[in-house]
């Protein structure tokens, strides 16, 4: 008898999210803090990135992007009504884990009492967020997980230089965590309608942390000073983030054949307020469906999506039967988006 060619088909089921949390430090740096530490002003900030102060992390206290993320995880599994062992698998996206091996995600396992969930970190940078959701979707529906947390955290002041020198990466970045939780549901209607993963490696030199002098662009001075610090060339950063924006939504609209005016809620990547502002007026959108807190946190990197979804659901901005569309845009050059039917 030939052997059959029938593969088993991936369960009827959707995907839902059932909690969120998020975590910012107590400590802030505002531009008037930064105009003591490097030649800048609170106005040139404000009318270039829209940032008026950033949150960090207090190292002496020992805190860290693993007490973020747990806090976060903590959040999210009680407003969720879960427990640590409830989770089957834990992903954390970030490009500043605690340290080499283990994965972050382990640790925060760990914290939160979640027994033997897997666990690993993903890395894309601004984007980890929006792929670490789109791959636990799928591992969702597809079968594999029932219950899924996904951490966005960074802390990137560890890799700044509050100098002169740095100051051109400095006054934009800040440190937070934000956590949704997803689960199985028999509704199949609920997830994603579409979704967007890219990357172009060409232009990993454009946003990088060198580690040892190998790690410079062919063409680019070595300089042990630069070891462990985020360099960035802005103006080409700037220009990848205004042309990828409006394209990469418009192509996720395509696919899941949605026009931009059934979007309730745009969950955005917070990188610079002139961005957000532009594709709100490309895609006619009004201020209350593209959703902006850069001026409070700056750009926090794989937190900025997550920490955006979770102020609001505690405003009740995001409900069921909602349709969200989450964009992001980071280093590798990296950039990804979903459609969800909450």
């Amino acid at each position: 008898m030939a052997a059959s060619t029938n593969t088993p088909s991936s369960p009827r089921r959707g995907v839902r999210l059932v909690g969120t949390g998020a975590c910012v430090p107590d400590k802030r740096l505002s531009n008037a803090d930064l105009e003591k530490l490097m030649e800048t002003s609170d106005e040139w900030i404000v009318q270039r990135t829209g940032i008026r102060e950033r949150r960090i992390v207090d190292s002496e206290q020992g805190e860290s992007v693993k007490h973020l993320c747990a806090k976060s995880l903590q959040r999210a599994l009680d407003e969720a009504n879960l427990k640590g062992t409830d989770l089957d698998l834990i992903i954390v996206a970030t490009m500043t884990p605690e340290m080499s091996c283990p994965a972050t995600a382990c640790m925060v396992a760990q914290m939160v009492g979640a027994g033997h969930a897997g666990a690993f970190d993903l890395n894309a940078a601004c984007s980890g967020f929006v792929f670490a959701i789109n791959v636990a979707h799928d591992l969702i529906k597809g079968g594999a997980y029932n219950t899924v947390a996904v951490i966005g955290a960074d802390t990137l002041s560890k890799l700044l230089d509050y100098s002169n020198n740095g100051r051109g990466t400095a006054i934009i970045f800040g440190d937070a965590a934000g956590c949704a939780i997803f689960k199985a549901t028999d509704d199949t209607s609920k997830g994603v309608l579409a979704q967007s993963m890219h990357a172009d490696g060409e232009g990993w030199k454009d946003i990088y942390v060198p580690r040892c002098s190998f790690d410079f662009p062919q063409g680019t001075p070595v300089d042990e000073n630069k070891f462990d610090v985020v360099q960035m060339n802005g103006a080409t950063v700037f220009k990848f983030a205004v042309g990828t924006f409006p394209e990469v939504i418009q192509q996720t609209l395509d696919k899941a054949k949605v026009k931009a005016s059934e979007v309730d809620m745009f969950v955005c990547h917070q990188s610079n307020q002139r961005i957000l502002h532009a594709a709100r007026d490309r895609f006619g959108l009004s201020e209350d469906k593209l959703y902006v807190n850069i001026d409070r946190y700056g750009n926090t990197v794989g937190a900025s999506v997550p920490l955006c979804l979770d102020e609001l659901r505690k405003a009740g901005k995001i409900k069921e039967g909602n349709k969200v569309m989450f964009v992001a845009f980071g280093g590798g050059l990296t950039w990804g988006s979903s459609i969800w039917q909450m």
